[in-house]
């Protein structure tokens, strides 16, 4: 046999491993760790928003016993009784910090709700309104981002009458402009792609085009800013309470936790603002790792990390 028709024969593999079980090796090892890590990152989202949930469910129940006073066990340390000690006035720090959390989260809540719908409203006026309108739309952003977030906030809050209303206003109206940018991007981007100009073509109307095909792709860019204005709120609710242009006193907000906190730490009870801010810490990492979660899982680019 020639040289040649060496090398046009084909080789046989051995029998022991085919060229079909080495095909679905190679195919089926990469798509079992995709799904993998896709579960586990559904799993990490689903523990974090779990974990949210109860916050804000058992803060609410033990409400009463958290602002219960009892003056024959006050200035305790951290035990098992009490995880986080008790204040001066006898009131238990741990049940008092949770329903703290609770506050923040429904803080949170109102207010990323109502400034995502504001940032997706504007957004979309801005990309589909025209150059007037988005002029106008990128002026009002640009002007939001160039004041500081935490004067402006508290001028609306205390413009509102400050508490719970007036906080949760405020940073609603003052927590858009970064979201509102990325919606914008987002729908002159879809604006711009094939198959929205095909759809035209076809004579399809643009509302059907807003509702089939632009809402659907601006949908998981949306959700993940959604998620992850929370924190923000959050931190700023806690920032203007410890101020005192928030939340009223009687309520038990981590920022009046800790506004209280700080004239009792030259006496030693450091555990009156460390672990309430701990806690508020480890919150807002729950909310982090759950929009980075969501992000992983709605983001066609890293759906299969």
């Amino acid at each position: 046999m020639s040289f040649d028709e060496r090398a046009l024969k084909p080789s046989v593999a051995p029998a022991s491993v085919s060229v079909t079980e080495r095909a679905a090796d190679l195919l089926h090892l990469p798509r079992r760790k995709r799904l993998s890590n896709r579960k586990l990152t559904l799993g990490s989202f689903l523990v974090a928003a779990l974990l949210l949930a109860a916050i804000v469910v058992i803060g609410r129940m033990v409400l009463p016993e958290a602002t219960a006073t009892d003056f024959t066990m006050k200035n305790l340390a951290p035990s098992l009784a009490h995880p986080f000690g008790t204040d001066w006035m006898g009131r238990d720090m741990f049940l008092r910090t949770l329903s703290g959390l609770s506050t923040s989260i429904l803080v949170g809540l109102f207010a990323a709700g109502a400034s995502s719908i504001i940032a997706l409203v504007l957004g979309a006026f801005a990309a589909l309104g025209g150059k007037r309108a988005d002029a106008v739309v990128t002026w009002l952003i640009d002007l939001m981002m160039g004041i500081p977030h935490i004067v402006l906030l508290i001028l609306i809050s205390y413009a509102c009458g400050k508490g719970f209303w007036g906080v949760t206003i405020g940073v609603a109206l003052t927590h858009w402009a970064n979201l509102a940018r990325v919606v914008r991007a987002e729908v002159l981007q879809c604006k711009e792609s094939t198959f929205v100009a095909v759809a035209r073509k076809l004579g399809v109307s643009r509302l059907r085009i807003a509702t089939r095909h632009m809402l659907p792709y601006v949908l998981p860019q949306f959700l993940v800013g959604l998620i992850l204005l929370f924190p923000h709120a959050i931190l700023h609710e806690a920032a203007i309470t410890f101020l005192g242009f928030g939340l009223s006193p009687e309520q038990p907000a981590i920022g009046i936790i800790l506004s209280e906190s700080m004239r009792y730490l030259s006496s030693g009870m450091w555990w009156l603002a460390v672990c309430p801010g701990v806690a508020l810490i480890l919150m807002v990492l729950l909310f982090d790792l759950a929009g980075s979660s969501l992000r992983k899982l709605v983001d066609p680019q890293s759906a299969q990390e």
